[in-house]
């Protein structure tokens, strides 16, 4: 019965895991406490074939992660058959790779395949039973098949959320770049005919006063594009970013929302922020501030934002609030593109992503990223 309890948590706190590197070592250490494995290995099909290690469990196995056993191994055989293995002497077994159970000092094993729907996805392989007998039982063998059932379940849904997840920012991404394409060709192509007509009149011009007026409208015409495309390639990538670190380049976001009558943005920037952090990170978090502000004007009707950058001892944290309207959870707002996008950025680079926001309180966005 405790066994049994012991499988419903663990897979509990599987099936909450959505990253799927993540996933895949919670599972490889939850195998390993379950059957009290030495090591674990989880395998996944190799691009170039064979299986790669994809996650690890257990003392001195960290660097086989990467990994590639050939398709001829007893692992890819199991998950061709898809059907477990219990083993008593890997070295009187033909179809083990030798060369990977020496490294993981393995006698013997249990191997299972993770079986989602009738297909296999993935093999789990534990080594070694701790204690006096090494050898595994029929009953840790048919735990493990249990776990590996609800773990493949869950590789399923992180893969699928991951799709979608990309499949989001790709759309978003692709509707970013047609609102620019149409910007750079009703705006500027305009201005452009703009200068040409203005030439024209200035060829055209039998005073000298017409040929000035003619020549300051065109020099209006000329600035206001020029200011254009400068707010078109601070969206693309800012060259304030590169040349002098995130704090100028959040100023200038800043100054630049406020320019196109959007809310009041103050930054407050810790001293210790000063210093250029890993250019990664300037980005993620530059982008992250845009997504950000950009749900600000479409859905808070906020009058301030409060932008917060403070570095810690070993991380960095960003935080966005505004005074707007809020929302809750069930009536969040329809365009959840620039949520999925903050997410995906945090995760990016191993950060923590947290939302608060209750309907006419505002909303707080608070990133913080790891520095190693």
């Amino acid at each position: 019965m405790r066994q049994l309890e012991a499988l419903n948590e663990l897979t509990l706190d599987v099936l909450e895991e959505r990253d799927e590197s993540r996933l895949l070592d919670l599972v490889a250490r939850r195998v390993r406490e379950l059957i009290r494995a030495r090591r674990v290995l989880i395998y996944l099909p190799a691009p170039s074939g064979g299986l790669r290690v994809a996650a690890a469990a257990g003392e001195g196995v960290a660097d086989l992660v990467g990994y590639v056993i050939p398709s001829e191994s007893k692992n890819a055989r199991v998950l061709a058959r898809g059907k477990s293995e219990r083993i008593d002497s890997l070295l009187e077994d033909p179809e083990v790779d030798q060369v990977s159970a020496h490294r993981v000092g393995a006698l013997t094993a249990i191997v299972v395949p993770l079986v989602f729907q009738q297909e296999a996805i993935g093999v789990i392989s534990a080594f070694n039973k701790d204690g006096p007998d090494p050898r595994f039982t029929d009953d840790d063998l048919r735990l493990a098949e249990a776990f590996s059932t609800r773990a493949a379940l869950a590789v399923h849904l992180s893969e699928r959320v991951a799709r979608e997840t990309l499949d989001a920012i790709l759309d978003a991404e692709e509707g970013e770049r047609s609102r620019i394409a149409r910007e750079l060709h009703d705006e500027t192509g305009s201005a452009l005919s703009a200068v040409l007509l203005g030439l024209t009149e200035i060829d055209r011009a039998a005073t000298l006063p017409e040929a000035r007026k003619a020549s300051a409208a065109l020099r209006q015409t000329a600035r206001t594009t020029l200011e254009n495309v400068a707010r078109l390639s601070f969206e693309l990538r800012p060259a304030t970013l590169d040349e002098f670190g995130l704090g100028p380049a959040l100023r200038d976001l800043g100054r630049g929302l406020e320019d196109r009558g959007g809310p009041r943005v103050e930054l407050n920037v810790d001293v210790a922020t000063a210093e250029r952090l890993p250019a990664k990170v300037e980005t993620a978090l530059f982008r992250i501030t845009q997504e950000a502000l950009t749900n600000v004007v479409k859905h808070a009707d906020a009058k301030t934002v409060q932008l917060t950058l403070a570095r810690q001892e070993r991380s960095v944290v960003l935080t966005i609030t505004d005074d707007g309207r809020g929302f809750s959870r069930a009536q969040a707002p329809g365009d959840q593109l620039g949520l999925v996008g903050m997410r995906e950025r945090t995760a990016s680079v191993n950060g923590a992503l947290d939302i608060e926001s209750k309907p006419g309180a505002g909303t707080r966005v608070r990133v913080e990223i790891p520095l190693s």
